[in-house]
């Protein structure tokens, strides 16, 4: 199977773990509803951890083999968990009260804070084209939020709007993190997915045993099959994403934009599914956020089309800082 096939694959199956997300939360109580779907996840990862630690590796797919690690990287992953478990538990609260059109736009920016995480912490220097890609974004992020008055939501005065916000940023922060994982530990994508999850199960035990105790107890918790959907949906995603990835010939930016095309299966099939309302003004705006994403991710090509023509390359696209990054594009856990 191609490699753009495979990133198609992973778009769909991205798109339905929105879908399944927002059916799970709707009048739910969103600890339980998180805190089992992650520990779906980790159950589906707990045989290959069991298998590698006996020294069977070999009987699985490479892409599925986790390697040993020291306690000093189980901690480091411990952390990306925690971090992930925030922007979970934050995106979570927020999809329960917002209209999937207005949730899934506001996550589509995540490349976006992803590069100025990187611009601020990293000291990388956009190109001209990523400069053009965030003000398109922001543009149209903006006029975004004057469609979401139409349904009384006011994104600066909303706190769920800030919620789905902070959820945001920390999966940029998450996906920095991410960069910091596999290019410079050098992590096998398999080795962060399945601990990843084993640990962020434990992270949220500790709020699920307070909603269990009544302490975090705003509304019941009802079983719906869409929990289940949740990890199977992410974890089919993920790896379908990763197998593309190890292709020779992949484009990594190629790659992510592909899988970023999951808004608008989740956007389009959520206003069918929910009666949501303003699909028009909010498509436009969708839209224009994902033009400028597109910009964002295929600046390299962009900027390597235009030293092909002759015109030299803006600052900031120095060959060996270039070959120093690693892409953004490698997350886990962060659809």
């Amino acid at each position: 199977m191609s490699w753009i096939v495979l990133c198609l694959v992973s778009a769909l199956f991205l798109g339905f773990y929105d879908l399944s997300k927002k059916q799970a939360v709707t009048a739910n109580a969103v600890i339980p509803v998180l805190f089992v779907g992650t520990l779906f996840m980790a159950g589906a990862w707990l045989p290959q951890i069991l298998i590698c630690a006996v020294g069977k590796g070999e009987l699985l797919p490479a892409s599925l083999r986790v390697s040993a690690l020291s306690p000093a990287q189980h901690g480091l992953l411990a952390a990306k968990s925690a971090l992930v478990g925030l922007s979970w538990i934050a995106s979570y609260f927020a999809l329960k009260r917002l209209p999937l059109s207005v949730a899934t736009p506001i996550r589509a920016t995540g490349p976006l804070w992803t590069l100025m995480g990187a611009l601020v912490l990293l000291g990388e220097r956009p190109t001209a084209w990523q400069w053009g890609g965030i003000g398109v974004t922001l543009f149209f992020f903006a006029l975004f939020s004057l469609a979401g008055r139409q349904e009384g939501i006011r994104f600066h005065r909303n706190a769920w709007v800030g919620l789905m916000v902070l959820a945001t940023l920390l999966g940029a922060a998450s996906s920095l993190y991410d960069k910091y994982l596999l290019g410079i530990h050098r992590f096998s994508p398999a080795t962060v997915q399945a601990w990843f999850s084993v640990y962020t199960t434990f992270i949220l035990a500790v709020p699920a045993l307070l909603w269990r105790r009544g302490i975090l107890r705003a509304t019941q918790f009802r079983w719906c099959w869409s929990i289940p959907m949740i990890a199977a949906t992410l974890l089919l995603a993920d790896y379908a994403y990763f197998s593309a990835l190890t292709h020779h010939d992949a484009l990594v930016a190629v790659a992510s934009t592909l899988r970023r095309g999951s808004v608008l299966i989740s956007f389009c099939l959520g206003y069918a599914m929910f009666r949501e309302v303003n699909f028009r003004p909010k498509a436009l705006c969708l839209t224009g956020i994902l033009t400028g994403i597109l910009i964002i991710l295929l600046s390299g090509r962009l900027e390597r089309g235009s030293s092909a023509d002759g015109r030299p390359h803006p600052m900031g696209n120095n060959p060996r800082e270039q070959a120093a990054k690693v892409p953004a594009a490698h997350k886990t856990g962060q659809p």
